[in-house]
């Protein structure tokens, strides 16, 4: 039986069988290139959408160089846009290439067809290779002076492609004096505002180096040019008004009757169809006003209208774009724009970016004029299906409580949310009502009134949690379970995950203890058993000092854990008015929908040096050599597998100040709650009198406590068993490997000695110290105060391999700790050394 024939498939233009097609299609390009008969341009066209199509998909096609520039010779416009574009794809890669097309570019730069000089001369100052810059300046000079608009317009903007190839060049030929000229002269308009372009970009780089391009910077600014683009702006393109808008505003006027003629003659632009060209002219307004007040007030009426049309007449992404400027505005006379709130009423269909906005925009508005509505208007968006949404409504329900207008209609509202049957709702009310009896102590009856009746199991968000905890203890002496439902909490502590949630419940029981300490007793000495045993930094260290402020003086301890507090005035700004002023003054740029001035984003140093993502990456990883003390491979600051990422840094903000500032001079949080009789004999040796009143309210207290007395201290922990191999070596191609297949066995955060920070002159003495100790370090980066680095040990006698990323902060003395480990089991033994080692740095 015969087999079945294979089904035969035509190859697809864009999917070449071979190299066979890209010699059949230079034999066939060769075969048309000298060619004049009838439709051969028809035949070229299909071939030449053959070429291009296999270059688009990646398929190198460079060996049709010569034949494609030989078909070049013809008046189709198409084939010599496609030509153009194959050229200018592969003189990028292959200058050489670019020299067999010198020619036919120059010659088509004097073709008949201003269509094709055009193009032709833009494909040329397109080649952007160094050595054929003596080629542009000729065509260069004789596009300048075309007698065809749009050959010119090419030709401006090849000059300034040419100062980026060779700055010297291009100033050499002066061509930014013909630019000028051609600037002031010139009829068209986009020739106009090219040269405008052109030479802000070349005048400000050269600005720095040549007084001479100084004084033509700023001679742009002058009364003439601005008169001159002025009166001429309504024949630019959207895109060019723009940029002569720009320039205006930074234009200063000699005297008030110049700034109103500026203001009368862009009044309609005001009414131009495009946003841009409405917020630029937006900013010369405030620009030229802002020494003006009365007329500054006015400007801000008159711009209210093309703003607010904006916003409901556009896509969500300029509405998005207005909003953000309108909300600056909003923020610096939020009274102008009373009257309008409801234009910032969310629509149902509108994206989610467009609501937050709106809503920030409702709150920044509100007074007592127009409470009621916006807050009634804000309590249906808590039901909204889009829970971020509903989430942010409650929030600036809240803020606006906090600004004082119609409080007592705003508490019952939240005291309503508290009891609706949605957690996330109820969450976000706690936290409010928190806020809301910090500054309003007058309402904390009817607050705890409902407060009472929420059951702390149903609450599982941190925030929330934290926050009824702090009324639980703030207020128990108006809530009648209050020591109950604090033990409760205290009994499950292990299953409590957020630190912030036990630093306030170790508060909470404190405060509790003061005003009823029958009922608190049992509680307070379970939490902070469980506090000075807690494995998070900050919540150990504050048990630790509530227990020994309590050994001191049990009043001293209400003083300074429970005192009188006044009610809040105002809570603190999330932005200072210095950065919004930053911001004000990058009107119509991206600062405003950042909402952070552009230094925030562009400049390096604020950006922040460590940007580095968790994985290694390409991290280039320098071998130690034994018989070296150091010769760890030190990596710039810059570099992206060895910088912190934005989530490290937050973590690690958010640990250093998480709380007590009190740091306990002990080395791990496993420290018993008996080690503080260490503190009693050192007071018993620089003070004696008092030693045996601390020792009396030492044992008081751990019995008061319910903590036992114990017969003796306990005994230092012994030194860990794993011995290390101190001559270890490993590759970097190797460490890298295993950093990114093992998993994550610890991860700790270990505080430093002032000695050691002391010490921390230069990240080489650390490496020094910790390879005597047969860490080696492998890898380094990062810039005071943070440093990062990568370290690696072996088990001796045993190919065991320890790897460490270790994060240094130098200004809050902590260390974060990342250990991976070829054997799990001795990840702790090998943590305890590390942390060991890492404690005697300075110290010895």
């Amino acid at each position: 039986m015969a087999p079945p024939a294979q089904s035969q498939r035509s190859p697809s233009p864009s999917q070449p069988s071979g190299k066979s097609e890209v010699s059949d299609l230079k034999l066939q390009l060769r075969q048309l290139a000298g060619s004049r008969a009838p439709g051969v341009d028809d035949s070229k066209r299909e071939l030449f959408k053959k070429v291009i199509s296999h270059m688009t998909i990646g398929i190198d096609v460079s060996s049709l160089f010569g034949e494609m520039v030989m078909c070049s010779a013809t008046s189709d416009i198409v084939l010599k846009k496609m030509c153009y574009l194959y050229v200018g794809n592969y003189a990028k890669v292959n200058p050489d290439l670019a020299l067999l097309t010198i020619n036919f570019l120059q010659r088509d730069c004097r073709d008949e067809d201003p269509m094709i000089r055009g193009l032709a001369l833009r494909s040329l100052c397109s080649l952007r290779v160094a050595n054929l810059v003596e080629y542009l300046v000729g065509p260069l000079g004789s596009g300048l002076k075309d007698n065809n608009s749009y050959v010119r317009t090419v030709a401006v903007i090849g000059v300034l492609k040419l100062y980026h190839i060779s700055a010297s060049t291009c100033i050499d030929a002066d061509f930014p004096s013909i630019l000028k000229h051609l600037m002031l002269n010139d009829s068209d308009t986009q020739v106009v505002a090219n040269c405008l372009s052109a030479l802000q970009e070349i005048w400000s780089a050269e600005a720095s180096t040549s007084e001479e391009a100084l004084r033509e910077r700023e001679a742009l600014l002058s009364k003439p040019i601005i008169y001159y683009l002025l009166n001429r702006i309504k024949e630019f393109s959207e895109w060019a008004q723009c940029l002569v808008l720009e320039l205006v505003a930074k234009y200063l006027p000699s005297d008030t009757n110049e700034i109103f003629d500026i203001m009368n003659l862009l009044e309609d632009r005001l009414q131009h169809a495009n946003g841009a060209v409405v917020l630029a002219t937006i900013k010369v307004f405030m620009q030229l006003t802002l020494s003006m007040t009365d007329v500054h007030q006015q400007v801000y009426e008159r711009i209210k209208a093309p703003l607010l049309t904006l916003v409901s007449s556009g896509s969500p992404e300029q509405s998005y774009a207005v909003l953000s400027h309108l909300h600056i505005l909003v923020m610096r006379a939020p009274y102008i724009f009373s009257s309008d709130y409801k234009h910032f009423y969310c629509q149902y269909n509108e994206p989610s970016y467009v609501k937050r906005l709106k809503l920030e925009m409702l709150t920044a508005v509100a007074n007592e004029s127009n409470t009621y509505e916006i807050v009634t208007e804000l309590c249906e968006y808590a039901a909204n299906v889009d829970i971020p949404i509903a989430r942010e409504s409650i929030r600036a329900v809240g803020k606006i409580a906090l600004q004082q207008y119609d409080v007592n209609a705003i508490v019952d509202r939240l005291l309503q949310f508290l009891e609706m049957e949605k957690d996330y709702v109820t969450a976000e009310a706690l936290v409010l009502v928190k806020d809301l009896l910090r500054k309003y102590p007058q309402w904390s009856q009817d607050c705890i009134a409902v407060v009472g009746n929420i059951s702390s199991k149903n609450v599982q968000e941190p925030k929330a949690k934290a926050a009824l905890i702090w009324m639980l203890g703030e207020y128990s002496q108006d809530m009648q379970d209050a020591p109950y439902i604090l033990e409760s909490l205290v009994e499950n502590w292990d299953e409590e995950h957020s630190g912030e949630v036990r630093l306030h419940l170790l508060t909470a029981v404190m405060k509790c203890f003061f005003k009823r300490p029958p009922e608190t007793q049992n509680a307070l000495g379970a939490a902070l058993a469980a506090g000075i045993a807690d494995f998070h930094q900050d919540v150990h260290d504050r048990a630790l000092f509530y227990y020994r402020i309590l050994q001191y003086n049990v009043s001293v301890a209400e003083r300074v854990v429970n005192p009188p507090k006044q009610a809040v005035s105002v809570f603190a700004d999330t932005q200072s008015s210095e950065i919004k002023d930053r911001i004000f003054d990058e009107f119509n740029t991206l600062s405003v929908v950042y909402q952070k001035p552009s230094y925030m984003f562009t400049d390096k140093e604020h950006r922040g040096p460590f940007e580095f993502s968790d994985e290694l990456g390409n991290l280039s990883i320098g071998v130690e050599a034994a018989d070296n003390v150091v010769s760890a491979q030190r990596v710039e600051a810059n570099d992206k597998d060895l910088l912190l990422t934005t989530s490290e840094k937050e973590e690690t903000r958010s640990s250093s100040h998480n709380g007590s500032a009190y740091t306990a001079p002990y080395d791990g949080p496993a420290t018993s709650v008996y080690a503080s009789q260490t503190q009693l004999i050192e007071t018993a040796i620089s003070n004696p009198a008092s030693a045996g009143q601390a020792q009396q309210a030492s044992l008081a207290i751990d019995d008061l406590l319910g903590l036992g007395l114990p017969a003796a201290p306990s005994p230092p922990p012994p030194s860990p068993q794993l011995k290390l191999n101190s001559k270890a070596v490993l590759e970097p191609s190797t460490f890298q490997q295993k950093w990114r297949q093992l998993p994550v066995a610890l991860s700790q955060e270990h505080s430093i000695s002032p000695q050691g920070i002391a010490a921390f002159t230069a990240p080489q003495a650390l490496l020094r110290h910790m390879q005597s100790h047969s860490i080696h370090c492998i890898a380094s980066g990062g810039q005071s105060p943070n440093f990062k680095f990568f370290f690696f040990a072996q088990k001796a006698e045993e190919s065991l391999n320890y790897l460490v990323e270790c994060i240094i902060n130098t200004s809050s003395g902590k260390a974060q700790i990342k250990i991976k480990a070829d054997d799990q089991s001795t990840s702790q033994a090998f943590s305890t050394l590390f942390q060991s080692a890492l404690s005697k740095f300075g110290s010895q």
